[in-house]
């Protein structure tokens, strides 16, 4: 029974007046709310009747049979009492019955009757209420006592009074058990109360609502809540015990007013106990079949729409599918699907009956494999599902439908429902495709997937609700076409349909079934008709499906409709993951390759449709991955397509590259990362403009041989997208990855190549892996010594060093701030990286074209049997690299150009047509030199812009092989922007001097104009080490060509002498500083570090020595006659340094001695007379002596006069034969002996040629020389010394395609080019009985060939070792091991090499080799085109030339990097290149064991090891100073003349200081100043000596040795 109304109150809820159940359906979309029951005020008429009756009478037991006197009293007040009598008498007689067993209940109740007549009052009424529910408690009463009071009860009452009539009839009831005497009548009156008892708690609640009521708990607030919550209660209990009772027409007219309660309530109890009561119903009784009907849509409707009564409702239903009723349970629900009438959308009812239907039929469809529920026939349920979606457009009933297509799929146990075993499926799922319209539609209209529609941050809607059910859906489908884990039977706890994971995780605790599902393409087909509303996992599902089963090949029927939406669907949605695209893709390609292979069975235009179909929107795609499959596929198609559709897909392919220029691919784009950690960028890290590029550089490749109109198109593209300032960055270098890569043959034919020759320039850029790896490591290091300066408060910056940190990641590196002071927190990530192994999409074929050939626009190419041809415009791309240099451009672009022009320019037949281009090219890098108005590298790069500067001189190098082209002005104007880089950039004067050794020989009238100029520039900076050897090495260069400096005059020569001079003293003042520096180690403090002078060079050695070179080649250029002029100032400076001090070393001995040979006469070495003997002159006596530094042998002719004299020098041995004329003596001369004839011995004429000479000095005194064979012995080792340095090298040809050993060894003959390197290289020379040394080849059998080429002059001799004339015997010497033992020992090598292939420096493995001087034509040539030139085509040839050196080795050579030089000054520049190598080669291979001693020196030591023997002994002396020794710091152990040693010793510490320091401030003209001024300038620095003794000892000895060595001033 519910609470009276003096219990706790429920808490309030908001209501709305709409009646009922059918309110619920003002429409689908905005129904009214199920409330709990309104409140309203508690009636105080109640409290004050309980109030009343509170009042107990007293009354005395009675133990007789009836009644007391007291209570016939008070019976007798009920009867004929006043009113106020009565009330009393009743209340004390209700005690009374309830307390004893009267006979006279009956007639205490007729008393009392019209106490409750509705008209009195109500204290009277509820007397009479209380006293007749005792009255009908009374155990005794008769059927028709019962019925008596029955009709009281049922007799019309006060509406107040209903609670008290209904208890009352509970009471008489025994709640339900008992209806004797009224049996019939019960039903009856229960559903008028009923009926009457909602119209009174509706109107109650209805007041309330107005009052605006509001009572807190969860308590009913009314008291007709109460009488009708009593009410149902005791309707259930009458059901329960006694519904039996009730005929059919009572039971439908209860029937009907709870169905009419349920329709018209909106309060959640009121459902409830209708539920309660239909449920009692069905449990212990039935309902009238023509009822069920309304009792189930109403069911169905209260179990669909009202959430919290779902179970109640079920339970009835559920009872009602398991009785006899259940198959018309399922029936009625089924034709409420199939019967749907027309409009239903806008009939409440209706709408209402379907979504009821359709929530109990999903319940009995996941129910159905329980014992006793019903089963559901799959062909109605499909046909009414069908009726419902085509009849209605009801969101909810469609997300009803879908939830019972889940259950179908997905019941409680987690298996797919029995009924769709066999079935087809394809009925179902049509209607869920109908279902998901709305789905669909919105994810078509917004563009997204259906995921985003399922974000939980997302707000409720009919379309994310639709979404979540359709999503489920498509799981379950994915695991049923997978056979995954949720698809068993066996499990450990079943889902529910609605906690199926949308997200396609999959379940645990599940074991997986395997099956095999017939109904496989009914999904799939499903699949695709909601493609928009498919995930990712269920797309694949599909694509996988076509792939298998071949659904897009044309043997499927369908196939043109599988494909378009494999093409609309999939590829074309850009809400689709990239795998699901590229699975697309890989579809539309597969069946791209079978069509083409049936395209005859096609229309013409159907394969370019299909093309134009998959590229029609790819100007918007932004998918990296997918884009450069597309592009894949297109470069593909367009490389073998008709010329249309070529022009359609680049056009399309275009579009990429038209778009707007992203803000977020600037090249300058700096990121900032924690320096701790560090992440790699992703692969697909470009923009789309790039990936449409790389397409357009694929496509070039393949069609380069194949079609040339294809061919000119791309090209042209490629260069307007790297010169147009609207394309991304990246696309712009991507285009000039091939546009620098593009060479033409001799022919003019196109190719590209793989090798750029871009090393040394990109590492000078930090543009390779291993100079940002240095870069790294330096701004690692200086990071610590940086943070030291700033800890002392000073901070230096360094050249090359950016102040960055953090590691070097993808190839970006850290860069410094603006400032340079402080660490920058950004990293730069750079575009490019100079590498031949992955810079174009694929491998270029190294075949040259023969359908594209370079020319201009006008011109055509006449192709063997092919007619005309088309040519390539390299104009316009030289154009557009001019362009971007005027106007500048990113760096990353300016600086890739920087790298990569000189390499083409070296290629001329590219650019032979391009004239008016070079020019322009020519003069913008002049002009941007000269002005100093050139790009300048931003700050983040740690460059300067020296590095930008030597960039452009290799380019201005490259450019001036190009010549023949330019006017002599422009010629000029090249000279001078290498003439002003020398001094104005640091680290740019190396490139600019190793370019004017080029100018030298192809431009030399140009560069004899400048070079007095270029000289001066030369002597501010010769004391730099960095630049010293290459300074001496051009002056050696310029030696060999005199018409350069033919006009020279005597202070002229003298800048080139005095350069020398300025090396040669700094080297002597920083060796004395770091000997006095070692001196002063001894008293440096614990923990402090002495300073080190600075290194000059990696041999200085060889410097030193090639100072001495240039020396005596120059002296040789001077005139015969201004020779001795140039003695004096000479000596002075050789043995004077900077400071004052003389010194005197081996070199300068032996210039001295070379230029006393040479003042004089230029003739040719001298040779013993072989005619004097002793038969022709008689007897013949010989005597040796030294004398100075040379060994005179005088042979004399005793009798006749005649006498040979041999004087054996340093540098050279000279023979003089002469007589002393006798005259005939006087007839009266009188004999002093007895013989008659002229006796002379050799010391005679010795005594009289030397009388003039002073005989005080011990170095002029001659030395006789004993006649024995020590002497003998010593004389024959000193003439083994050559008396020229002698040099072998390596000669190499190498054949086209050649590229082992074994068949470049074996090549006999090579091309004209070659021949004519090798006349100019050096003399062909007959080996066989040679008198000079062969450096290893034989003499005498013509082992290694009858003839080699020689080369020699006043002091070098080359003999080259070329492998084309030596024997080869294949037979016998496969491996051409005789010619390897050669060229295996030369440390310097030449190849020629014609292969077309670029030359690997381990072609010839060898422990010897040390440098490769390599020949390359600047354009590539067949072994059979080098024979069909003309001379005019070998006298405009140019060749590319490049030292190639050990690694380890040092730089020493102006074509460390890539020169291009005429064939004409090829064999001159290449004969010099080879001689500097050698002679540095010979210094490097001693750096271990101890200096290199040339044959000069080796015959000086002789002459000193038979001084020290046979000579006078003196006191012990010091040694000489000597030149630098090796890397190792080997020097020269010799001893020097006793002069020398006292010079020497005179010097002071503070004189050799502050000679260094001198020398800093000193320039060359030092070297031209008067004598006096050097004779003060040496006072001065003598000054600080101890004493004036001491100070005069050692000018006074100073002057001797100069004048000792001054030949020049007694012969003149």
């Amino acid at each position: 029974m519910s609470p009276s109304p003096g219990d706790e109150a429920s808490s309030p809820q908001d209501s709305k007046t709409t009646s009922g159940l059918a309110s619920v359906f003002k429409g689908l979309a905005g129904a009214a709310k199920l409330t709990k029951s309104p409140p309203a005020p508690v009636q105080s008429s109640g409290a004050s009747i309980n109030a009343q009756i509170t009042e107990r009478l007293n009354a005395t037991p009675n133990t007789l049979r009836g009644m007391s006197p007291q209570h016939a009293e008070s019976f007798e007040l009920l009867k004929n009492g006043s009113l106020n009598e009565r009330v009393s008498a009743a209340n004390a007689l209700r005690h009374t019955v309830a307390d004893y067993p009267l006979n006279s209940v009956l007639d205490i109740w007729y008393a009392a009757k019209d106490l409750v007549e509705p008209t009195n009052l109500r204290a009277t009424r509820h007397s009479g209420w209380e006293l007749l529910r005792e009255c009908v408690k009374h155990a005794s009463s008769t059927d028709l006592e019962r019925n008596e009071y029955f009709q009281t009860i049922s007799a019309a009452a006060n509406p107040e009074d209903f609670h008290l009539q209904l208890a009352a009839l509970v009471d008489l009831t025994n709640h339900g058990r008992n209806l004797s005497g009224f049996d019939y009548d019960v039903f009856p009156l229960l559903s008028r109360w009923l009926e009457e008892a909602f119209d009174a708690v509706r109107a109650a609640r209805g007041a309330a609502k107005k009052q605006g009521s509001r009572m807190k708990g969860k308590g009913l607030v009314t008291g007709e809540d109460t009488n009708i919550a009593e009410l149902f209660g005791f309707i259930t209990d009458v059901i329960k015990f006694n519904f039996n009772v009730a005929d059919d027409d009572a039971a439908e007219l209860l029937i009907d007013k709870l169905l009419d309660i349920c329709m018209n309530t909106s309060v959640e109890e009121d459902l409830q106990a209708c539920i309660g009561v239909l449920d009692a119903i069905v449990t212990f009784g039935v309902i009238p079949g023509d009822k069920l009907k309304s009792c189930v849509h109403v069911l169905c409707s209260i179990h669909c729409l009202v959430p919290s009564l779902q179970k109640d409702a079920w339970h009835t239903i559920s009872i009602l599918g398991r009785s006899h009723n259940g198959h018309t349970t399922v029936r009625l629900l089924l034709d409420v699907l199939a019967s749907l009438p027309e409009n239903a959308d806008k009939r409440k009812e209706v709408v209402r009956e379907v979504r009821g239907a359709l929530s109990v039929l999903t319940k009995l469809v996941s129910k159905s494999f329980e014992k006793g529920y019903p089963s559901v026939p799959y062909a109605l349920l499909v046909d009414g599902l069908s009726t419902v979606v085509k009849g209605t457009s009801a969101w909810k009933i469609h997300l009803d439908i879908l939830r019972l297509t889940n259950a179908l799929f997905y019941d409680s146990q987690g298996n797919i429902n029995s009924m769709l075993a066999d079935e087809d499926w394809t009925s179902v799922f049509d209607v869920v495709v109908t279902c998901a319209g709305a789905v669909v539609a919105a994810l078509g209209k917004a563009g997204n997937s259906i995921e985003s529609l399922l974000a939980p941050e997302e707000p409720e809607s009919a379309e994310s609700m639709l979404a979540g059910e359709l999503m489920r859906l498509i799981r379950r489908l994915e695991a049923i076409l997978l056979d995954e884990p949720n698809t068993a039977k066996q499990k450990q706890e079943a889902v529910p349909p609605d906690q199926v994971d949308i997200t396609g995780q999959k379940p645990e605790g599940q074991i997986e079934q395997h099956n095999t599902l017939v109904q496989r393409q009914d999904c799939i087909i499903f699949f695709t008709k909601i493609h928009r509303a498919l995930p990712d996992s269920a797309a694949i599902l599909v694509l996988e499906y076509f792939k298998k089963f071949r659904c897009c090949s044309p043997s499927d029927p369908c196939w043109e409709t599988n494909l378009s939406l494999v093409l609309d669907a999939f590829l074309a949605d850009r809400q689709r993951s990239t795998d699901v695209r590229l699975r697309a893709l890989q579809a539309f390609t597969e069946v791209y390759d079978m069509i083409e292979l049936l395209n005859d069975q096609f229309e013409p235009d159907f394969i370019p449709e299909l093309v134009k179909r998959l590229l029609a929107d790819v100007a918007g795609e932004t998918d990296i991955v997918l884009l450069q499959a597309i592009v894949s596929f297109a470069v593909a198609v367009a490389s073998i397509a008709n010329f249309s559709l070529f022009c359609y897909i680049v056009d399309m392919l275009r579009g990429i590259i038209g778009r707007s220029r992203s803000t977020t691919s600037s090249s300058l784009s700096l990121t900032p990362e924690p320096s701790s950690t560090q992440q790699s960028k992703p692969i697909t890290n470009q923009t789309p403009s790039n990936v449409a590029t790389r397409g357009y550089v694929q496509m070039f490749l393949r069609v380069l041989n194949y079609d040339a109109v294809k061919s000119a198109r791309l090209f042209h593209i490629l260069v307007s997208i790297a010169e147009s300032t609207q394309s991304e960055t990246d696309a712009r270098i991507t285009a000039m990855q091939l546009l620098f890569r593009l060479r033409a043959d001799w022919a003019d034919r196109i190719f590209v190549t793989v090798h750029t020759e871009t090393s040394s320039l990109a590492s000078s850029l930090y543009r390779t892996e291993e100079s940002i790896a240095r870069k790294t490591a330096e701004e690692a290091s200086y990071a610590g010594r940086a943070s030291r300066s700033e800890t002392a408060g000073s901070a230096r910056s360094s050249r090359g060093i950016s102040l960055g940190q953090g590691q070097l990641q993808d190839r970006g590196y850290p860069f410094r701030s603006a400032s340079g002071s402080k660490f920058a927190t950004g990293t730069y990530q750079q575009l490019w990286i100079a590498s031949d192994t992955d810079a174009l999409p694929e491998a270029p074929s190294q075949v040259a074209s023969t359908v594209l050939y370079r020319g201009t626009s006008n011109d055509t190419a006449e192709v063997d049997g092919l007619g005309q041809a088309t040519v390539l415009d390299t104009r316009i791309w030289l154009e557009a690299i001019l362009n971007m240099l005027r106007q500048g451009c990113d760096w990353e672009v300016y600086s890739f150009i920087l790298v990569h022009l000189p390499s083409q320019l070296s290629n001329h037949a590219i650019f032979r047509d391009a004239v008016p281009q070079l020019r322009e090219l020519r003069g913008t890098i002049c002009e941007q030199i000269k002005m100093n108005n050139f790009q300048e590298p931003p700050t983040v790069y740690g460059l300067r812009r020296a590095d930008v500067a030597i960039c452009l001189f290799h380019t201005l190098t490259m450019i001036l092989s190009y010549h023949q082209y330019f006017q002599k002005a422009e010629e000029d104007e090249i000279v001078r922007a290498f003439v002003y880089g020398i001094a104005t950039w640091e680290r740019s004067a190396k490139c600019c001097i190793h370019a004017l050794t080029i100018c030298c020989h192809e431009l030399p009238s140009s560069t004899g104009k400048a070079l007095v100029t270029i000289l001066q520039k030369m002597a501010q900076i010769i004391t730099q080490p960095h630049v010293a050897m290459h300074i001496l090495e051009f002056l050696a260069c310029l030696s060999r060509l005199p018409s350069l400096y033919a006009n020279f005059r005597e202070d002229e020569y003298r800048i080139v002498f005095g350069i020398c001079f300025r090396y040669l003293q700094y080297v002597r003042g920083r060796k004395q500083t770091a000997r006095i520096s070692s001196i002063s180690d001894s008293a440096t403090p614990a923990g402090e570090t002495p300073s080190n002078p600075n290194a000059s060079d990696d041999l200085p050695q060889y410097v030193y020595t090639l100072a001495y070179h240039v020396i005596v080649f120059w002296f040789l250029a001077l005139k015969l006659p201004d020779r001795a002029n140039h003695v004096g100032w000479i000596a002075k400076n050789l043995f004077t340094d900077v400071d004052g001090p003389q010194v005197s070393d081996e070199q300068a001995q032996l210039t001295m001695d070379f230029m006393q040979r040479v003042t004089y006469a230029d003739v040719d070495e001298s040779a013993a007379d072989p005619l004097f003997t002793a038969d022709r002159f008689g007897e013949i006596l010989k005597k040796r002596w030294l004398i100075g530094n040379s060994i005179v042998t005088i042979e004399q002719a005793t009798a006749t006069g005649w006498a040979q004299i041999t004087k054996r020098q340093p540098s050279g041995t000279s023979f003089y034969t002469i007589r002393e004329l006798f005259r005939p003596p006087p007839a009266h001369q009188r004999p002093m002996n007895e013989t008659t004839t002229n006796s002379v011995l050799p010391n005679h004429l010795l005594v009289q040629l030397l009388s003039s000479t002073p005989q005080g000095s011990d170095l002029s005194r001659p030395i006789p020389l004993p006649d024995d064979d020590v002497v003998n012995r010593a004389i024959r080792m000193f003439d083994h010394n050559s008396t020229v340095d002698g040099h072998k090298v390596g000669v190499i040809y190498i054949g086209e395609n050649q590229t082992t050993e074994s068949e470049i060894l074996a090549n006999t003959t090579g091309s004209g080019d070659y021949v004519e390197f090798l006349n100019g290289l050096g003399t062909l020379t007959k080996l066989n009985g040679a008198t000079f040394n062969t450096q290893g080849l034989d003499r005498q059998y013509d082992t290694d060939g009858q003839y080699t080429f020689c080369w020699r002059d006043r002091v070098t001799e080359i003999v080259f070792h070329v492998t084309t004339q030596m024997p080869t015997n294949l037979d016998h010497d496969p491996q051409c091991t005789l010619k390897k033992r050669h060229i295996g020992n030369d440390f310097v090598n030449i190849i020629f090499n014609d292969s077309g292939l670029p030359f690997r420096f381990d072609t010839f493995p060898s422990e010897f080799n040390y440098v490769n001087i390599v020949i390359t034509p600047e354009s590539r040539a067949s072994f059979v085109a080098t024979r069909q030139r003309t001379p005019k085509d070998v006298e405009e040839s140019f060749y590319k030339v490049r030292v190639m050196s050990k690694p380890g080795f040092p730089e020493i050579s102006p074509a460390s990097e890539t020169k291009i030089v005429s064939l004409r000054a090829l064999p001159d520049f290449i004969r010099l290149l080879a001689l500097n190598a050698s002679v540095f080669s010979l210094v490097w291979a001693h750096r271990e064991g101890g200096e290199h001693v040339s044959p000069w020196r080796n015959r000086l030591k002789e002459i000193k090891r038979l001084r020290e023997k046979y000579g006078p002994k003196m006191a012990s002396q010091g040694p000489t100073p000597s030149p630098p020794g090796t890397a190792l710091g080997h020097a020269s152990t010799n001893p020097a003349l006793s002069t020398a040693a006292q010079l020497e010793a005179a010097r002071s510490g503070n004189t050799v200081r502050d000679s260094f320091s001198s020398l800093r401030r000193s320039s060359v003209a030092t070297f031209f100043t008067a004598s006096s001024e050097q004779t003060s300038h040496r006072s001065s620095m003598l000054s600080t000596a101890p004493t004036e003794n001491a100070e005069a000892m050692t000018v006074n000895g100073l002057d001797s040795l100069v004048e000792s060595v001054d030949f020049s001033k007694w012969s003149a």
